[in-house]
């Protein structure tokens, strides 16, 4: 298969490629799959509590353990994907995707379980870096790119509405599994009209991908996340201290070692550019802000409101209509404006959303959730487009998979810690309610276990025991929504001094940034 062009015409209009936009749907199709599992964890987590009765613990371990091993993974594989060709590292890794979802549906044990995430996280680092830098050679023009980039995140958030309405329809109709195995169908169809849609491309001059420096980026990013995750869950002590300095050690060798290569896995010096750091730091605050509350509200929905799963899950599709109606005119609205407005206005907004939520109780209505929905996905939808488009264009084409591979760490990477540390806290809160005499120890591990441990109880201390657990809950997820508010409002502040003077191109050969902002990787 030959690759596509590698450079790009810069003096002025540039003809897009035949084929693109049916490419670009086959390249989408990826992405609403892997946003499709990673909500649908969160609507099927009562059950999955009930059946495996995992300890609180080994629940967060389930829900972030996909993060962990992607985050680690995905600047490793986005060069790959440099390397050997995006296409073919797309396809494989989409074929084992669809393999291990069968793992995951039929675990049997919460260690299996885990297991079973980790591997569908290894699995899912090859898929989206390859995607957006197959978007990024597919379309030069800037203004079809910044649109092509906007149907992309769309569908992204597109998933996270079909995850919680598909994942309900099946936990009504069949066991939880099944939320996984919708995984095959989809991945056979990606691959089959992938194989003959998608161009192939890499980097003409790779130089070897570097072994050490993969080990190194992996030990780095898993060790400060569990770092993050053990101190949030149990207070400061050694091991999180261990975890921390391993983390810390590796990532600074990681560093060192790609600085001296002529061929790095991802050129640390595009960090000097000022835009491209504060795009970067704009995604991953804008999903760690969102991933605890995330994880964390179809619980609410369903075990303290009592809603069914395919009601828990329609009730959360304002946000996924306020994202996709947002992603699809964030490019316009940055280039009439400009990025650090779009951005910074979009990360306040999911602020104030989330501030919002702290008012939340057992019996609040859906008016407040729903409209803190809406914000919250809309201004998700204007951030992570535009810094995504930034991102993708800070680099020249043949370093497209690095790049993206480091806007997809940003979000996996603030998911991790995301559900780590606001998880955490929603945890640490829930086990010191206080429950009536009798109350199991397994009620204090989750929420899904004090209900399942009600369900033996007598009547009278069953509800009070469901009484005092729901309030400790929502008393956490309220603290939560509190600490993420806090970090989006900061991280606006933030991008609106580290975005100053970054532009988007409008193919006529515009620099994406102005005069003072070229320091370091950027542009002239």
């Amino acid at each position: 298969m030959t690759g596509i062009p590698h450079t790009e015409d810069r003096g002025g209009p540039v003809k897009g490629r035949p084929g693109r936009w049916p490419a670009l749907g086959v390249l989408v199709l990826t992405v609403l799959l892997v946003a499709v599992d990673a909500t649908v964890l969160g609507l099927a987590t009562p059950y999955i509590s009930e059946d495996l009765a995992p300890t609180g613990t080994q629940l967060l371990w389930i829900g972030d353990i996909y993060s962990f091993v992607i985050a680690g993974l995905l600047v490793s594989m986005g060069s790959l994907g440099d390397r050997i060709g995006r296409k073919r590292i797309l396809l494989y890794g989409a074929a084992a995707f669809g393999a291990v979802s069968v793992l995951n549906a039929y675990a049997t044990t919460p260690e299996t379980m885990i297991l079973a995430r980790a591997l569908l996280g290894a699995a899912g680092a090859t898929l989206m870096p390859a995607t957006l830098a197959l978007i990024r050679n597919l379309f030069h023009d800037p203004r079809e790119r910044s649109l092509a980039v906007g149907i992309w995140g769309a569908t992204a958030s597109a998933g996270t509405a079909v995850g919680p309405i598909l994942g309900g329809f099946l936990l009504e109709h069949f066991w939880w599994g099944s939320v996984f195995l919708i995984n095959l169908p989809v991945m056979a169809v990606l691959v089959l009209v992938g194989i003959r849609l998608l161009p192939e491309s890499r980097n003409p001059s790779p130089g070897p991908w570097d072994l050490p420096g993969v080990l190194l980026s992996m030990v780095g990013l898993v060790g400060v996340v569990y770092a993050v995750k053990d101190a949030a869950a149990h207070g400061p002590g050694l091991s999180s201290l261990a975890a921390a300095l391993l983390g810390a050690g590796a990532l600074h060798g990681f560093v060192r070692r790609q600085l001296t290569l002529p061929a790095p896995l991802l050129d640390m010096r595009l960090f000097r550019n000022r835009g491209f750091s504060g795009a970067v730091l704009a995604d991953l605050l804008t999903i760690f802000g969102l991933a605890g509350l995330v994880f964390f509200l179809s619980q609410y929905l369903q075990l303290v409101q009592g809603r069914r799963p395919l009601e828990a899950g329609l009730a959360e599709l304002p946000a996924a209509i306020g994202a996709v109606a947002a992603g699809l005119v964030a490019g316009r609205a940055a280039r009439r404006f400009s990025v650090r407005s779009v951005v910074s206005g979009g990360l306040a907004a999911i602020g104030l959303a989330l501030a919002a939520l702290t008012t939340l109780g057992q019996s609040t209505g859906y008016p407040l959730l729903g409209a803190a929905l809406l914000v919250v996905g809309a201004g998700a939808g204007f951030a992570f487009t535009v810094t995504a488009d930034v991102i993708l264009t800070a680099v020249p084409g043949e370093q497209a998979g690095a790049a993206s591979a480091v806007s997809e760490t940003a979000y996996e990477l603030g998911a991790a810690l995301g559900i780590a540390l606001l998880g955490s806290i929603v945890t640490g809160v829930y086990r010191d309610f206080t429950g009536p005499a009798g109350t199991p120890a397994a009620a204090h591990e989750s929420l899904g276990g004090a209900v399942a441990a009600a369900s033996t109880l007598p009547a009278p201390t069953a509800q009070a025991v469901l009484d005092a657990a729901r309030q400790s809950f929502v008393d956490g997820l309220t603290l939560a929504a509190g600490v993420g508010a806090a970090v989006l409002l900061a991280a606006a502040a933030a991008a609106w001094f580290l975005l100053r003077g970054r532009r988007l191109e409008d193919g006529t050969g515009e620099s994406t940034e102005t005069a003072g902002d070229t320091a370091g990787a950027g542009r002239p």
